[in-house]
């Protein structure tokens, strides 16, 4: 439980996941204090301020907005949406933290792929390879840190966004990802771990915890999980690599550090690297991690027909 120092958590504003919110809700429920970095004061950080969260704007590429949020901070999750800036603010999150010289635990969002890079491996996307440098930077500081490397969420816009048109007007589930097999995760699952983690690190420190759906599926395993989900029959379908382009240079205000990434993703499932299972999810928190039929069954409305205009 708490010693009375806030739990820093970075990351809350942004990202599909959610992650850093969801870990800050857990935490603030089990009445643990917590401070929220923030790089916009706004409505976002208006809902966790009511529940009770100690609000700070700032910059993680900012040493002075670092220093300043990590005052009293024992513990702290670092997580950061997909940007280029990433590895600069992982470098002055380390530098900060190890001046100062008082954290007991450093938990950091990184991801499953960083477990098959090498230092010359050139297959992953720029992202990728910042979380494998962040990790490296993290480790050769010294300080207490713990890696929780999820692999793909269920909330990636791939299951949903991507899916969710053809789903619902065609019921048919289209991804990029050829003949590859993936476990992907819930966030609130990979939430639960990391508050669990930061409310305990003792005996966790210089952990690696590999974070993964309870099954490993194929499109046609995906797609029957998604009919059992939404009682209705949903076929599995590969989404060709330029349809995935397109659709992906039809978002607006995408990056196209962003466009790499996912387009990567979408590369890697192909080549079958999301093959991946582990119990890491039920080992950290005594729950087993959600299924895609249970994810999607708790998000109909994601995959439904917008009702007609009237």
């Amino acid at each position: 439980m708490s010693d009375g120092a806030p739990i820093l958590m970075t990351g809350v504003g942004g990202g599909y996941s959610s992650i850093s919110r969801l870990v800050a809700e857990q935490l603030l429920r089990s009445g643990e204090p917590v401070r929220a970095m923030v790089h916009r004061d706004d409505g976002r950080a208006d809902a966790l301020r009511e529940l009770g969260a100690d609000i700070v704007v700032g910059d993680l590429t900012r040493p002075g907005d670092v220093a300043a949020a990590l005052t009293g901070v024992t513990r702290m999750f670092f997580n950061m949406s997909v940007s280029a800036d990433y590895l600069e603010a992982a470098a002055v999150v380390c530098a900060i933290a190890d001046e100062r010289g008082d954290l007991e635990a450093l938990v950091n969002m990184s991801q499953m792929t960083v477990s098959q890079m090498t230092s010359t491996s050139t297959g992953e996307s720029r992202h990728q390879r910042l979380h494998w440098l962040a990790e490296r930077i993290m480790n050769w500081s010294g300080l207490p840190v713990v890696h929780v490397r999820p692999t793909v969420f269920l909330d990636n816009p791939l299951f949903t966004v991507v899916a969710s048109r053809s789903v619902a007007e065609r019921g048919v589930l289209a991804l990029p990802f050829g003949t590859g097999r993936t476990s992907p995760v819930a966030a609130t699952d990979v939430a639960r771990v990391i508050a669990a983690i930061l409310q305990d690190p003792a005996g966790r420190i210089g952990q690696v915890f590999e974070l993964t759906g309870p099954a490993v599926l194929d499109i046609d395993g995906l797609a029957e999980q998604y009919t059992r989900g939404l009682g209705q029959s949903v076929t599995g379908s590969d989404l060709p690599h330029d349809d995935f382009v397109e659709l992906l240079s039809a978002v607006p205000d995408i990056s196209s550090h962003t466009v790499q990434h996912l387009l990567t993703v979408a590369t890697l499932h192909r080549d079958d690297r999301y093959d991946r299972l582990t119990t890491d999810v039920e080992d950290v928190t005594g729950r087993p991690a959600q299924s895609v039929e249970q994810y999607v069954a708790a998000h109909r409305e994601l995959f439904s027909k917008p009702a007609a205009a009237g």
